[in-house]
């Protein structure tokens, strides 16, 4: 199946949901609940645009064939193109806020410049926004940034998972003093996000971090690496995507530069990034907090979308239990159980973007629901609240062998006694320039 073709596909849903509309008496409403996906299937990142929204679009079409949707209310969605452009981003989510019965249900970018540009927005319109694993840091605050939910692990977490990795590997945090530790990055917003966690994290361990930042897309690295020679660092984060992380990593084994000491970012440690490195890249680890493999979940969704000759949304079968994919069912699951979740206060029937915000602010997601849900080990355990926007904080560690990625942890917790206050300090500021008078917490 090519790429318009399933765009076509993915917007029949939405298109049907039109027609019903138009057939409805007057003062009804269709009993769907709408999903904007503001994503891309074109441009530099094309393998995550696809395949985030294959895994997204199969877990609510899974929902929709197997269980009628959410308490008897379908689930409708519309794809918006970007090609990973932020004025595209924004355009789309302007274009998208008010389709369906009750608008925007929620918006999850997967874009960290598209977040910023809609930040001022969130709390004027009252749509959430989901960012899962990328995004702004500092919006875990809810206090200030009610709307926008970093659910799972943010930024800094998994930042911070990679420092207590490179600890064990050493034989302890105590092991990091005088130890040098590069901070190889792109040259965005996203990329430079844990400049300040990383020199807070040098203070406390002891160690030398150096930043090295790389131009956007990242196809040249060559002074890079001869930089990285030259300091001789013990180990090497790895905070780069696309294109990048292959470039980085042929160019780290030209120059001599062990595999096994270097760390990457989720965005840079996928198989479609390492898949073309192939055998140069054995030995590289990386942090996910979405992990790669199959689940009861994947099992369900061959059984009722694609058996029998049916197709889904996955274009290629063989990325069924990949990282990307994977990536698009945890989108899935957690903005379904916000719905499911909102549904419990305010009734089973198409939800506002603010009825939603309250489901993604109670989320309770235990090893119980997880395991009902059928994405336990896949999911972490998730509970946030009015302070905690995040409400997980761990992440796993893969290692590639070559030609696939291997578990090497359990999931691992963020040091949040040194996160949580590099947050507060950043939604403050950000609150005193906005004119923002934080939400008191204790009485959420």
């Amino acid at each position: 199946m090519n790429v318009r073709m399933l765009v076509k596909r993915s917007l029949a849903g939405a298109a049907l949901g039109l027609a019903a509309t138009m057939a409805l008496p007057a003062g009804a409403t269709p009993n769907e609940q709408y999903f904007p996906m503001i994503g891309w299937r074109t441009g530099p990142l094309t393998p995550l645009g696809v395949n985030v929204a294959a895994g997204w679009i199969d877990y609510m079409d899974l929902l929709n064939k197997r269980d009628g949707g959410i308490n008897g209310v379908k689930l409708t969605w519309e794809e918006c193109e970007t090609a990973y452009k932020v004025d595209r981003g924004v355009e789309c989510y302007q274009r998208l806020l008010r389709n369906g019965p009750t608008g925007a249900s929620a918006y999850n970018p997967i874009s960290t410049g598209v977040v910023y540009a809609l930040l001022d927005r969130t709390t004027t319109d009252k749509v959430p926004i989901v960012t899962i694993g990328s995004g702004r840091t500092d919006t875990t605050d809810g206090s200030v940034f009610p709307f926008v939910f970093p659910l799972g692990t943010n930024y800094l977490s998994t930042n911070t998972v990679k420092i207590k990795f490179i600890g064990m590997q050493e034989g302890g945090m105590d092991k990091l003093k005088g130890k040098k530790i590069v901070n190889l990055h792109m040259d965005s917003a996203g990329g430079r996000e844990t400049i300040p966690l990383l020199d807070a994290q040098a203070r406390k361990y002891g160690f030398e971090v150096t930043h090295i930042s790389v131009a956007m897309p990242g196809s040249e690295q060559q002074s890079a690496w001869l930089e990285i020679r030259r300091i001789k660092p013990d180990w090497v984060i790895l905070r780069e995507w696309g294109v990048a992380p292959a470039v980085a990593l042929k160019t780290a084994e030209k120059t001599g530069f062990p595999l096994n000491r270097i760390v990457g970012v989720p965005f840079a440690g996928t198989e479609d990034d390492l898949i073309p490195a192939g055998s140069s890249a054995k030995g590289f680890y990386v942090v996910h907090p979405m992990p790669t493999g199959e689940f009861p979940v994947t099992q369900e969704i061959r059984k009722h979308l694609y058996a029998g000759g049916n197709k889904g949304n996955l274009q290629d079968m063989s990325r069924m239990g990949l990282i990307y994919y994977n990536m698009g069912l945890t989108y899935g699951v957690l903005n379904t159980e916000a719905v499911r979740t909102a549904q419990k206060k305010f009734g089973n029937k198409p939800l506002t973007g603010e009825q939603i915000r309250w489901g993604l602010e109670n989320l309770n997601l235990d090893e119980k629901r997880l395991r009902e849900l059928g994405v336990w080990g896949l999911v972490q355990t998730i509970r946030t609240s009015c302070r905690d926007h995040e409400g997980g904080g761990a992440a796993k560690v893969y290692q590639w062998d070559g030609a696939k990625l291997v578990q090497v942890s359990d999931w691992i917790m963020a040091d949040k006694a040194i996160t949580r206050p590099l947050i507060e300090e950043s939604s403050a500021k950000y609150a005193k320039e906005k004119g923002i008078t934080p939400r008191d917490c204790s009485k959420e």
